[in-house]
C-alpha cells in the first residue's frame, strides 16, 4: 500500500463522508500531481453521496449546477485548498455540439465514474485508509483504483484516452487540445491511437466555442515548452482551428538575417519567451510578431524584404485575438508590440527624439515588454546575443528620457487650466491644443514650461478649430516621416524589415 502526502482538508472531507456510511476518494488530475511529484493545483473528491447529503453533511457550501457538483468550503487560509468539490459519482449519455452530455446520471461505482473521464492519468482514484489526521504533512496510505492502467501510462509518460479515443472527442472536441496541452505540461507522448484519432477527427474543433479553445491555448503558451504544443497542433491539424494564419509561414525562407523559415522562426522566439517564464502576453507577441511576412514578402534569395510587415502584422493580430475572444486589454497590448517591435535602435541613428516618440507611442509600462519581444525576436533569429550593445545602449537612452514629457498628462499645463485660460468649454479645440503641445515639447523638453505653455497656448486659442486640427496633424505627420525616413534606412541596411 502506497503513502502520500495529503493536505488535512482533504482527509477530513473524505473522512467525514465516510463516516457517514458514503465512499469517497480523491480523483482526477490532483492524483495524476501526486503520483508525478508535482504539487496539485486543486483537489477533487468523488463519492457516493448525492448532492443534497453532501450538502447536509458539509452546511458550508454552495451548490450551482446540474452536474451533481458541491463546493465544499474548508475556511483553509491556502486559496487552493478554501474550496474543494465534491461530486457524485455519475455516468453521461450521448453529448450535444460535442461540448455537453445530454443527461447526467448517477453512477453506482467509482469504476462508472472513471470510465467517462478523458485519459488514463486522469482516471485514477485514491481511497485514503482510516487513520487520525495529525498534520497535513503525514504521509497517508491509499488504496489505488486504476482500471484503466492510467499509473501505468504515467511511468511510461504516455498520454492515452479512455476507452475509445474517437468516443471521448465526440464527447467533448477539446480534449484534443487538453491531449496536446497536458502532453506538453508534462512532458509525455500521446499514445499512437490517441494521436491518430486527434488527426482524424481534429476538424470537430470547429464545434467549439472561441473562448474554450483560448484557455487551452493560453495554458499551453504559458508551459515550459510552449513551442512544442503549437507544433504539434499544428502536426495534428488542430492548429487550422485555431489560428491558421500562422502556418503560412511554414516553408518561407527569409534573408541573409535569418537563419530559419518564418514558422520556424516563429517557434523559436516563443520557445526563449516561455523559457524566460515571461508573461502571457510577450508568449503570444513573440509567437505573433512576424505572422505577417508570408504576406509582405517581396522577392526571394538571401536579399528578399518583408517592408511593412508589423503594420499588417498588428491587424492581423488585433483581428486573431478577437476572434479568440482574449481580453481588450491583451489584444491591444499584443498588437501595439507587434506593430511596435520593429523599432530602430542603431546608435548612429537613435537620438533622444526618437526615443521619446518611441516611449510617447508605447507607453512607459509597455516599454520593457518590447524589448522582451524584441529579444525573443532576435534569438530566434539565429543570432547569439539577446541584449548586443546597440539594444542596451537604447535602453539606457530610454531610462535617461522617462522622465521628460511623453504623453498629456506629462504637461505642465492640463485640461482643466487650459479651459481655463482660454475660457473654452471641453470640446475638440482643446484636445487638438494640448496634441500640438505635446509634439512640441516632445520635440524640445525645455519647452514644457507653465509660462511657455500658457503663452503658446493663448496663441492657438485664436485659431479657428479646423487650422487648429490641421496643425496638429501636420506636426504628427512630419514627426512620423523624420522617424520613418531613419527607420528605413537602417532597415535597408540590414535587411530586417
Amino acid at each position: 500500500m502506497k503513502e502520500y502526502t495529503i493536505p488535512s482538508e482533504v482527509q477530513s472531507i473524505t473522512q467525514e463522508l465516510e463516516s457517514h456510511g458514503f465512499q469517497a476518494y480523491v480523483v482526477g488530475g490532483c492524483v495524476r500531481d501526486l503520483f508525478l511529484g508535482r504539487e496539485p493545483k486543486d483537489w477533487d473528491i468523488a463519492t457516493s453521496a448525492k448532492p443534497e447529503e453532501i450538502q447536509k453533511i458539509f452546511p458550508k457550501h454552495f451548490y450551482e449546477n446540474r452536474f451533481f457538483t458541491v463546493t465544499v468550503l474548508t475556511g483553509s487560509a491556502n486559496p487552493k485548498l478554501s474550496q474543494i468539490e465534491v461530486t457524485t459519482y455519475r455516468t453521461e449519455t450521448a453529448y450535444e455540439n460535442m461540448r455537453h452530455p445530454e443527461e447526467v446520471f448517477y453512477a453506482k461505482t467509482i469504476e462508472e465514474d472513471l470510465a467517462r473521464r478523458d485519459f488514463t492519468v486522469n482516471a485514477i482514484a485514491l481511497q485514503i485508509q482510516k487513520s487520525k489526521i495529525k498534520n497535513q504533512n503525514d504521509n497517508v496510505k491509499f488504496k489505488i483504483i486504476d482500471p484503466f492502467g492510467g499509473e501505468e501510462d504515467l511511468k511510461k509518460k504516455i498520454l492515452r484516452a479512455v476507452g475509445d479515443p474517437k468516443t471521448r472527442f465526440k464527447e467533448d472536441a477539446l480534449r484534443m487540445m487538453r491531449a496536446v496541452r497536458l502532453a506538453t505540461v508534462l512532458d509525455f507522448a500521446i499514445e499512437s491511437r490517441t494521436q491518430d484519432e486527434i488527426a482524424s477527427s481534429s476538424h470537430l474543433l470547429s464545434y467549439i466555442s472561441q473562448e474554450r479553445i483560448r484557455d487551452e491555448l493560453s495554458k499551453t503558451l504559458l508551459s515550459s515548452h510552449a513551442d512544442q504544443g503549437v507544433e504539434l497542433f499544428c502536426k495534428l491539424g488542430l492548429l487550422e482551428h485555431i489560428i491558421p494564419e500562422l502556418q503560412e509561414g511554414i516553408g518561407v525562407a527569409q534573408n541573409k538575417h535569418h537563419t530559419y523559415t518564418v514558422w520556424e522562426h516563429n517557434l523559436k522566439s516563443l520557445e526563449y519567451a516561455a523559457k524566460k517564464g515571461w508573461s502571457l502576453v510577450v508568449r503570444l507577441s513573440a509567437l505573433l510578431h512576424d505572422i505577417a511576412k508570408p504576406r509582405t514578402k517581396q522577392g526571394e534569395g538571401e536579399n528578399c524584404t518583408f517592408y511593412g510587415h508589423q503594420v499588417v502584422g498588428a491587424k492581423m493580430v488585433h483581428k486573431i485575438l478577437d476572434r479568440l475572444r482574449f481580453p481588450k486589454e491583451i489584444i491591444s497590448l499584443v498588437t501595439l508590440l507587434v506593430r511596435e517591435h520593429m523599432f530602430v535602435y542603431d546608435p548612429e541613428a537613435v537620438t533622444l527624439k526618437g526615443v521619446r516618440r518611441l516611449l510617447s507611442r508605447v507607453g512607459v509600462d509597455h516599454i520593457d515588454d518590447l524589448f522582451l519581444v524584441r529579444e525573443a525576436d532576435r534569438i530566434g533569429s539565429g543570432v547569439p546575443k539577446a541584449q548586443p550593445y546597440r539594444l542596451r545602449y537604447l535602453k539606457a537612452m530610454v531610462e535617461k528620457v522617462k522622465q521628460d514629457p511623453i504623453s498629456p498628462k506629462m504637461l505642465n499645463l492640463n485640461g482643466s487650466e487650459l479651459m481655463e485660460l482660454l475660457d473654452f468649454a471641453p470640446g475638440p479645440a482643446v484636445g487638438a491644443i494640448l496634441a500640438i503641445l505635446l509634439e512640441e515639447v516632445i520635440e524640445d523638453p525645455t519647452l514644457n514650461t507653465k509660462e511657455h505653455l500658457k503663452t503658446r497656448a493663448q496663441e492657438l486659442g485664436k485659431l479657428s478649430e479646423s487650422e487648429l486640427r490641421e496643425i496638429a496633424e501636420k506636426s504628427k505627420v512630419v514627426a512620423h516621416e523624420a522617424q520613418d525616413r531613419i527607420d528605413q534606412e537602417i532597415k535597408k541596411k540590414y535587411f530586417v524589415q
